[in-house]
């Protein structure tokens, strides 16, 4: 199989890189003052765009399913970190519950969740996926477990959560800690409300609650430390944004209370590229507070253009996964990507566990620009190695940049603090 064409390898922003090698040690004490908590995200994922004159992450998902496109090495290390990731939760655990989507015909969804099982079994555990069946209710009266086939031709066995939890109840089976990969948008169910099993990452941190504009306050405060720490303006490494609550999309009123957001961020936001001379045209990124599959996304270049939304433009952002209404809204600075793989639009998407990098892809997509979510149907991957000494046998890595690769790191790791902050103030009831 020959390997992706990589266009842009060259980066833009070599003084960037210059300042943080020279800083890496006093980043690195930095940051793992933060990390030695069970709060931290048990895996997460970050989506990172660079423009050449910024990169910033963009989006951080809690509860991430593209496991099937990591690179061999990378789930060999994703491995050892779930070990230490679970045991440092729950000692001696034996056995794990992933619990998942409901998505039994996307087969690339059942086969991430393949993965994510070999990598808890690699791990040392005994692993069981479950998920609500809700589509299929008369399934749990049925059959203890149903097999379906992922894209790549492999069997899931997949078990009804009721079943299970009960069996748990009466004391018939094992269960030690439940690892969510269901973001469970439409709420907790109190099935899981009421089990008596540790669960990761926590029940609050649902995208029922979890609000983007919670995660990105966060993540500034520790983004403005990174800029003093490197002595660079942190607007480098972040995107401006802000939010509007209690808004509905086919109001005329309440599109134009979004419009006079845009402009008052499109107008910070050309300040500063007077400020650091840059000649592109600035843009914004619409989206819902919650949610993702890159789902109720638009860019705009014109805030007038979010008041004259026509009803197609309307009808993409005002619902989320499972149909549900979008009421909150992040409006985020744009910001473009420099890079293409095979004359595809390309991103860059980061995998950790526990905050330990276990590699990532790049997302690509062919009929989208350079200032458009990537995250669409018809979007393909190109895996990302963690090792440079082992890209010889990765028939399918897209090889790493030196340098840039490091900042990507570092912006993912903040964005795990940042999310560990959320979740201490979603268990809270803070947020």
């Amino acid at each position: 199989m020959p390997l992706p064409t990589f266009e842009n390898l060259a980066t833009r922003h070599p003084e960037w890189l210059a300042s943080i090698l020279q800083k890496l040690p006093a980043i690195h004490e930095w940051y793992s003052r933060y990390e030695h908590s069970n709060e931290l995200p048990i895996y997460s994922s970050v989506d990172i765009r660079d423009s050449g004159f910024k990169a910033a992450v963009v989006d951080a998902n809690l509860f991430p399913a593209g496991f099937n496109n990591l690179c061999p090495h990378g789930i060999e290390d994703a491995a050892a970190h779930m070990r230490t990731a679970i045991l440092k939760r729950v000692a001696n655990a034996e056995h794990i519950l992933i619990i998942i989507e409901e998505h039994t015909r996307n087969t690339w969804y059942l086969e991430n969740a393949r993965i994510l099982q070999d990598i808890i079994e690699a791990a040392g555990f005994k692993v069981t996926i479950a998920t609500f069946l809700t589509i299929q209710p008369d399934f749990c009266d049925k059959a203890k477990f149903v097999e379906f086939e992922t894209a790549t031709g492999h069997a899931v066995r997949m078990y009804c959560l009721n079943n299970l939890l009960d069996r748990f109840e009466k004391g018939q089976i094992k269960l030690d800690m439940i690892i969510m990969n269901n973001d469970l948008t439409v709420g907790i169910p109190p099935i899981l409300a009421n089990a008596k099993i540790p669960i990761y990452p926590s029940l609050k941190a649902g995208w029922h609650s979890r609000l983007k504009s919670h995660h990105f306050q966060h993540a500034q405060g520790l983004i403005n430390e990174f800029g003093q720490i490197i002595g660079l303006d942190p607007w480098i490494f972040s995107a401006l944004f802000t939010f509007a609550d209690r808004i509905d999309i086919n109001s005329d009123a309440d599109r134009q209370r979004l419009q006079d957001l845009a402009s008052d961020l499109m107008n910070k936001i050309s300040l500063k590229y007077a400020e650091h001379a840059i000649e592109e045209k600035p843009y914004i990124v619409l989206k819902s507070d919650s949610g993702t599959y890159g789902m109720g996304v638009m860019a705009f270049e014109d805030p007038a253009d979010i008041a004259h939304l026509n009803r197609k433009g309307r009808n993409k952002l005002n619902k989320g996964k499972s149909s549900k209404a979008n009421t909150q809204y992040l409006l985020q600075e744009g910001i473009s990507t420099i890079y293409h793989i095979d004359n595809k639009v390309s991103e860059a998407c980061i995998y950790q566990i526990d905050n330990n990098l276990i590699g990532g892809f790049f997302r690509s997509h062919a009929d989208k620009n350079q200032r458009q979510s990537l995250n669409a149907v018809g979007m393909n991957f190109s895996k990302m190695c963690p090792h440079e000494d082992k890209y010889s046998d990765c028939q399918c890595c897209i090889r790493k940049q030196i340098g840039i690769f490091d900042l990507y790191r570092i912006l993912a790791r903040i964005a795990g603090i940042a999310a560990h902050r959320e979740i201490i103030q979603l268990e809270a009831g803070l947020s």
